[in-house]
């Protein structure tokens, strides 16, 4: 039996309120009563969102006739049974500047389906046909943007696309499908290339003053080339094409931040706008080779975790967390290829790459946390502990995204080390292409087992490395790097970030105060009785003005071993404490090569 398709239409009819109204229409509702709910969370970040809570109003009709909506838990409602078409109509506020969920003002508009689009139970699997229409015209037209492919007018007389000063209409296969591409709309700046064949669009939404979008366009298409080639180094195909005509990269610029968030065919991001070039910029920004590794990071998602899935998101259940121990493989191995992407489209040199993953490798050596909890167990608890993290957080957890990537790296050592016939991590990374993400969108798709990759890693290369699974994921133990560079002729140096005594603490800048973020387990403000949170007043009775630098003066007077009275307000109660301070921890790990063994390394 045919399914019948569910009609979706989405208006910005409020900008200067941030509202959207949707409305979806189902051709047969449930006779019983049809149940429809608003998804809990988004795909990539792994939170419990609750976006029903920006649904101001909902109503229900058939025939014309208003039909009762009961609400049976936070973002599910079963409407009474009717007989004909159940037309549902939402207002959704709209104002979360993020790559999560829905943003409108009189500038553009932003949507992630998971927060505004409906899901009717039980037909999950109908093609869906959106109409995006209402678009404002004050300052000239908006148009949409989105890796949703375009259909024909829903009126069959009409041969021809619509254009964008008529109603836009999107079709989708499936409801997940449909809020897997999210859509920007307004007048953003925008270019376009192909990469390996295959048609691109990168969107830039905010004030940008002669942005540099051809130098960005070309550094990009490098990148893209590059992964393309990865994956499939005979056919070049991109990945999308199983669902979309092109990929999009939609950003939104802001005057600091940072994120993005991946999608089948398409990433939302979110940039600062010191960190993109301008035209007639002799040196790029620093952080602009940020900004083109969060493009490398969420394009290699194209593959790895919206293809490559663990078996517990194929498919997905939006109602509820979506628990797995294996975020370590998809984040942190993106984490890892992301800056190696970089390197191998020539973006960064040699030099800067190293420098790099000695930061890298830095940050996972100066969290605690990674002694206690294991990269799985920070998987598996990302919902509870990862994503809702505090001041303690680095004592407590370690990061799939960070640890997961040195995992990889020494992964990929090793088995570069040990196969007799050249493999790497290269050659395990297209065996997962091959084997679960390649067909995952034409066919009933699979995902892998919680325990299945060392037997892939295994018949895919020879390397037997149940060993280090165990150790480095399942374990807390820390990756053997420098024995492993050791043998590619790398040297891993530890280096003093600096040379004033330490409490072992960060401190962050909060109103007037100085705040202490994070207080080190076993460090010496630890020992001395301070604790995150509190503000500190003086030491050694010089008052702690607001900011990093003071608080360095402040120490630059003293050596390790002195011990200095702290004044600090706990709440609002004045306390005082002993510190003796630390040495310089050797927190810098630098990367060195060998003259003599620059080919190995």
């Amino acid at each position: 039996m045919k399914l019948k398709p569910i009609l979706y239409n989405l208006v910005p009819f409020d900008p200067a309120g941030h509202h959207f109204k949707v409305t979806m229409t189902i051709a047969d509702p449930d006779p019983k009563g049809q149940i429809v709910s608003l998804p809990a969370w988004i795909p990539g970040s792994y939170l419990i969102r609750d976006f029903a809570r920006q649904i101001e109003t909902i109503t229900a009709k058939c025939r014309s006739a208003k039909v009762p909506l009961t609400k049976t838990d936070n973002h599910t409602w079963r409407a009474a049974p009717c007989t004909g078409s159940l037309v549902i109509s939402i207002v959704v506020y709209a104002w979360d500047l993020s790559v999560r969920g829905a943003h409108l003002d009189e500038a553009h508009g932003f949507v992630n389906g998971t927060s505004v689009f409906l899901c009717a139970k039980g037909k999950e699997a109908n093609p869906c046909l959106l109409t995006i229409e209402g678009l404002p015209n004050r300052g000239g037209a908006w148009r949409v943007y989105t890796s949703l492919p375009p259909v024909l007018s829903l009126n069959a007389e009409k041969s021809r696309l619509v254009s964008r000063s008529e109603p836009a209409h999107y079709r989708a296969n499936n409801y997940d499908e449909l809020v897997d591409h999210p859509i920007e709309m307004g007048r953003p700046q925008v270019a376009r290339f192909k990469a390996c064949g295959a048609e691109h669009e990168m969107v830039f939404t905010g004030l940008i003053p002669n942005l540099d979008i051809k130098r960005i366009t070309q550094d990009v298409k490098k990148i893209c080339e590059a992964q393309i080639r990865f994956f499939e180094p005979e056919t070049g195909l991109a990945p999308f094409l199983d669902s979309a005509l092109k990929y999009v990269f939609l950003t939104t610029v802001v005057g600091d931040g940072y994120g993005g968030l991946e999608h089948r065919a398409s990433t939302a991001l979110i940039a600062a706008r010191k960190d993109l070039p301008v035209i007639g910029q002799a040196k790029a920004p620093a952080g602009y080779a940020t900004f083109l590794g969060l493009v490398s990071h969420e394009y290699f998602h194209t593959w790895n975790v919206k293809r490559i899935k663990p078996a517990a998101f194929a498919p997905y259940n939006f109602a509820r967390e979506n628990h797995t121990s294996l975020l370590w493989l998809f984040e942190g191995f993106t984490s890892y290829y992301d800056e190696l992407f970089l390197l191998r489209s020539g973006i960064v040199d040699k030099k800067d790459y190293l420098t790099a993953l000695g930061k890298q490798i830095s940050t996972v050596w100066a969290t605690p946390g990674r002694h206690k909890q294991s990269v799985a167990q920070s998987s598996f608890d990302a919902w509870t502990r990862y994503y809702k993290q505090d001041e303690n957080s680095a004592n407590a957890i370690v990061s799939y995204y960070s640890k997961g990537a040195l995992i990889a790296l020494g992964l990929d050592l090793k088995i570069r080390q040990d196969s007799a016939e050249r493999f790497s991590l290269d050659d395990v990374m297209r065996a997962l292409w091959q084997q679960f993400g390649k067909n995952f969108y034409r066919a009933v798709g699979q995902g892998i087992a919680e325990k299945a990759f060392v037997k892939l890693v295994r018949e895919t290369t020879g390397v037997e490395v149940s060993d280090e699974i165990s150790r480095w994921v399942d374990g807390t133990d820390d990756v053997e790097l420098n024995k492993l560079f050791a043998r590619q002729g790398i040297e891993l140096i530890w280096q003093n970030s600096t040379t004033l005594p330490t409490m072992n603490v960060r401190v962050r800048k909060q109103g007037d105060q100085l705040i202490l973020a994070q207080v080190l387990e076993h460090g010496a403000a630890h020992r001395g009785g301070l604790s995150a949170l509190d503000a500190l007043v003086a030491i050694d009775g010089l008052k702690v003005e607001p900011n990093q630098a003071s608080f360095d003066q402040l120490l630059s007077a003293y050596q390790p071993g002195d011990r200095v009275e702290v004044h600090v307000f706990r709440r609002d109660e004045l306390r005082q404490f002993t510190v003796e301070l630390a040495p310089p921890p050797l927190s810098d790990c630098v990367l060195k090569v060998a003259a003599e063994a620059s080919s190995r390394a």
